[in-house]
């Protein structure tokens, strides 16, 4: 399948998601978030949910993260310079919801893309190499091209399946290290 086709097969199996399995869904991703990656006193780059396309739940990751000493950004999105910025989240109270559905931090301290240990990424759909298809506008692979090659991107997945391959995938496109699903975590050479 294209990246388009399976951008809008994902986004409808999204929709047709309860809150309980989404729930379901949020809570096997943060245990097995923790149970396989040491993030400990890491830098971390986590994304925030836009409730209306029904992400994970990804403030159970923040809440723990943040228990285990790690200091973790989310991002801040300029959609006329499509320039992505990361700024450590202290709290709630710094969150405003963008035009898009994306809560993001009014004010607060940036940290640059090569300070980060771990990424965690969304993605709608993923390949059995790593590759993912997201929202399509690459502001992630911009911002993944100046993370430190130490830096480990960990991609999450709503559903346990893997395409075979993605047609168009170009060389702008950046390839995960892991993917979390709901049951397993799976590791790309």
């Amino acid at each position: 399948m294209t990246k388009e086709e399976l951008r809008l097969h994902y986004m409808e199996k999204r929709r047709a998601l309860s809150p309980k399995q989404l729930e379901d869904i949020s809570e096997s991703i943060c245990h097995i978030a923790f149970s396989s990656f040491q993030l400990e006193k890491k830098k971390i780059s986590l994304f925030l949910p836009i409730e209306r396309k029904k992400e994970v739940n990804t403030y159970k990751i923040w809440e723990k993260a943040v228990s285990f000493d790690a200091e973790v950004a989310v991002p801040k999105v300029n959609f006329g310079t499509n320039e992505m910025k990361q700024i450590l989240f202290e709290s709630t109270d710094q969150l405003e919801i963008s035009e898009y559905g994306i809560p993001e931090p009014k004010k607060g301290r940036v940290i640059a893309a090569e300070h980060f240990d771990v990424v965690f990424v969304p993605l709608l759909a993923i390949d059995k190499k790593g590759h993912r298809v997201g929202y399509g506008k690459g502001f992630y692979d911009r911002f993944l091209k100046k993370c430190s090659p130490r830096c480990k991107f960990i991609g999450i997945n709503h559903f346990d399946e893997f395409q075979e391959e993605i047609e168009g995938i170009t060389f702008t496109d950046i390839k995960l290290d892991a993917c979390i699903t709901p049951s397993s975590i799976h590791r790309f050479g």
